[in-house]
């Protein structure tokens, strides 16, 4: 369409991209085009469409709130909706966190946790914790406060001299977590760091990065023995991903502060969630105006969103999407095992509904690895919407998707190993 001239797209150069697929409808795992082909949408669209395209229940619920309460400013005046949805997190969520904060999306609800960490000690007169751990090859949202905390790389290159210092710490696994707990206490020993911040277990944007709870466990033991607030990046992990409800439940240490998003509206809204103890909030909670946390959005505990929400979190609990993400995780463990040993594979990993196959190119590993092109029409080409992160292929499929469907996307998988594999 003419006006379609007119649109810049995300992380797309737009002199060279392709014409983006014009989708006219979805439903469930399916997408449909305008030219008329239809595709499995195997990664949730960016993660978010947990329980598939067009769920009647969350739209219907949607529909009834839109009739009822859209939007309205939320400094003083609540609704029903964000009531209910801060029950719910509150219920499902380890039984430590106690307040919930409200914003727009997975990247301000982590601007809103730094800002949250760092004011807690300055409400406190600690004004010289201030310094962030992050770990190496992070992703945690595109706004600056989460650019800072994130690898600094091509995505943010333009904008680092914009951005604020942090200290990182390699992911942890067998050979360095002993190194990497006396690394963790040196930094922390002189008393400086406010937070430090990580995505549980999988690192999304970095290839599907994952690591052991009993690592991040020992890291959060130290942090917690110098008094330094932890924050989990739950917005891509959150909602049965990794087979839990929420990647910390895999934890015996838990976070202070946990980030959520993506699919917590199963994909129909825009909504960000910063979830933190009794212990972060009370350091706001004074006589003391100045120690307000002043933060806000115009569509904070945006009505229709939080509608959106409890839909979703009422379809996560039932036992049909409980089935589901069990059989999807099953399905995944046989398919991993089944090309495991693939001369194309360099790795393959899983936790829960995810899955990541690295693939053994001459190129190094890497976003702007030059097959990514090549693979994601490919997948096209076989009806699958897969878009690698580079030579790393990954699913993410919505809780939904059939034994059918799972078939055909790992077919095409399959496929695409003996094909490029070969060249």
């Amino acid at each position: 369409m003419e006006n379609e001239n007119y649109i810049w797209h995300p992380f797309t150069q737009m002199k060279t991209a392709a014409v983006p697929l014009h989708v006219v409808k979805a439903s469930n795992c399916t997408l449909y085009t305008q030219d008329g082909n239809t595709y499995i949408d195997a990664i949730a669209s960016w993660w978010v469409n947990i329980h598939g395209h067009c769920n009647e229940y969350i739209a219907d619920t949607i529909a009834l709130q839109a009739r009822t309460l859209e939007q309205v400013i939320f400094a003083g005046f609540t609704h029903t909706p964000a009531i209910e949805l801060s029950k719910k997190l509150i219920g499902v969520l380890p039984k430590h966190f106690a307040k919930v904060f409200f914003s727009d999306d997975g990247s301000t609800s982590v601007e809103v946790a730094l800002k949250m960490a760092i004011q807690y000690w300055h409400n406190q007169g600690q004004t010289q914790k201030t310094t962030i751990i992050a770990f190496e090859n992070a992703y945690h949202g595109d706004t600056f406060g989460a650019m800072s905390v994130a690898e600094r790389n091509a995505f943010n290159a333009a904008f680092d001299p914009f951005l604020f210092e942090v200290k990182r710490l390699p992911l942890p696994n067998d050979h360095n977590i002993q190194k990497l707990q006396q690394q963790l206490s040196s930094i922390a020993k002189d008393g400086t760091v406010a937070a430090f911040i990580f995505e549980p277990l999988v690192q999304g944007a970095a290839g599907m990065q994952m690591y052991e709870p009993s690592h991040l466990d020992a890291l959060i033991s130290i942090a917690k023995q110098y008094n330094i607030l932890c924050i989990a990046d739950e917005v891509m992990t959150g909602f049965g991903r990794t087979g839990k409800n929420f990647a910390i439940e895999y934890l015996e240490e838990q976070p202070d502060i946990v980030c959520l998003s993506k699919g917590i509206t199963g994909g129909f809204m825009a909504l960000g969630v910063t979830v933190c103890t009794h212990q972060v909030f009370d350091a706001f909670y004074a006589d003391d105006k100045m120690k307000t946390f002043f933060h806000g959005h115009s569509y904070t505990g945006n009505a229709l969103a939080c509608a959106a929400a409890n839909a979703s979190l009422d379809l996560l609990a039932a036992e049909k999407c409980q089935q589901q993400i069990r059989f999807v995780c099953d399905s995944h463990a046989a398919f991993v095992d089944s090309i495991r040993n693939h001369p194309f594979v360099k790795t393959v990993r899983q936790r829960g509904t995810i899955v990541a196959v690295e693939l053994n190119t001459k190129e190094q590993s890497s976003y702007f690895n030059n097959i990514q092109s090549l693979l994601y029409q490919y997948y096209l080409d076989s009806g699958v919407f897969l878009r690698p992160l580079g030579n790393i292929v990954y699913l993410m499929p919505p809780y939904c998707i059939t034994t059918e469907e799972l078939e055909t996307v790992y077919g095409a998988i399959r496929t695409s190993l003996d094909h490029f594999g070969t060249g």
